[in-house]
């Protein structure tokens, strides 16, 4: 998605693209337009799942978000629409002309779940519907050009960290394994255990910092983020919402849903969105990518490491 900043006062939003952008700006204090903090989360999950928000009743929407339907239609007449109706036309008329909704309307075809099943498998198959369902959701959000732009920093920028911790450290170090065998000078923000402000000093302008987070945030995430920009980084963010405290700061900001019924954050489809984003890494690097993984290849057979399947 793009970060571009917008104009200090914006008309009432006409598509769901332009409501996405108004979310982005009233968070970053863009507009004159300003929501509570609660009103600008609702907003937020609101306009990441469009097609939930295009079919259910006030009433579904306002139980799924623990609110009262009353706050929905007071957000509505705030945005600048007659009620809760006229704004969810936005939703509606997206998710009917959109070809990328087309996971969302065709439901049916979810994982389904046996209910007699054997206990054990079923939380398997209800884990599985549910990484499906995440995927759907970021599908539903990809931006070709975004994708494109954010790809060619990865691919050609100078230098690459990545920094995530706790749960999303193991989404930074997938995604620097995967980068650093297309290309060099790829590795982890803080690999040496020096610290973020030891990383951050080794970077110049237009070096590349990927951060990824989502609810509840990491503070510090959000921090280096923010400072990262303010030296002059491109900022690309992997999070699930649009207000997202590390989506201010980035360049390109890429969402991913992690509702499920793990007891921590889901992370299925945000490995599947790495993978995606490797893949177009390495179709942008073309031959680059292949002589990188030949090479190393090459070491991997000098040194022994696999085992030989003969």
């Amino acid at each position: 998605m793009t970060t571009a900043t917008a104009s200090k006062s914006s008309p009432r939003p006409q598509t769901l693209e332009e409501l996405r952008a108004l979310t982005v700006d009233i968070r970053r204090g863009n507009t004159n337009l300003s929501l509570g903090g609660k009103a600008l989360g609702v907003l937020s999950r609101l306009v990441d799942t469009p097609e939930q928000t295009a079919v259910r009743t006030i009433s579904e929407l306002a139980d799924g978000l623990g609110i009262n339907p009353s706050t929905l239609t007071r957000l509505a007449k705030r945005l600048g629409y007659g009620g809760f109706g006229d704004f969810q036309d936005i939703f509606r008329e997206a998710i009917s002309d959109d070809g990328r909704y087309f996971y969302s309307r065709q439901a049916g075809r979810l994982i389904s779940i046996k209910e007699d099943a054997d206990e054990e498998i079923h939380v398997f198959e209800k884990l599985a519907a549910e990484s499906k369902n995440n995927i759907d959701g970021f599908l539903a959000q990809l931006d070709g050009t975004e994708l494109r732009a954010a790809a060619d920093r990865l691919a050609h920028a100078r230098r690459v960290r990545v920094y995530g911790v706790r749960q999303f450290h193991a989404f930074a170090s997938f995604l620097t394994y995967g980068l650093a065998m297309l290309r060099s000078d790829v590795s982890l923000l803080d690999a040496p255990r020096l610290g973020e402000a030891e990383g951050l000093a080794q970077l110049e302008p237009a070096d590349v910092l990927v951060v990824a987070s989502c609810a509840p945030y990491t503070r510090n995430v959000a921090e280096v983020a923010a400072l990262g920009a303010r030296r002059g980084l491109d900022v690309i963010a992997v999070t699930d919402t649009r207000s997202s405290p590390l989506v201010p700061p980035a360049r390109h900001a890429f969402l991913v849903p992690h509702a499920s019924s793990f007891f921590s954050n889901s992370m299925g489809a945000y490995i599947v969105f790495c993978e995606g984003l490797l893949n177009i890494v390495a179709r942008t690097l073309a031959d680059g990518a292949i002589d990188a993984l030949a090479e190393r290849e090459a070491l991997i057979r000098d040194l022994r490491i696999e085992i030989d399947r003969d």
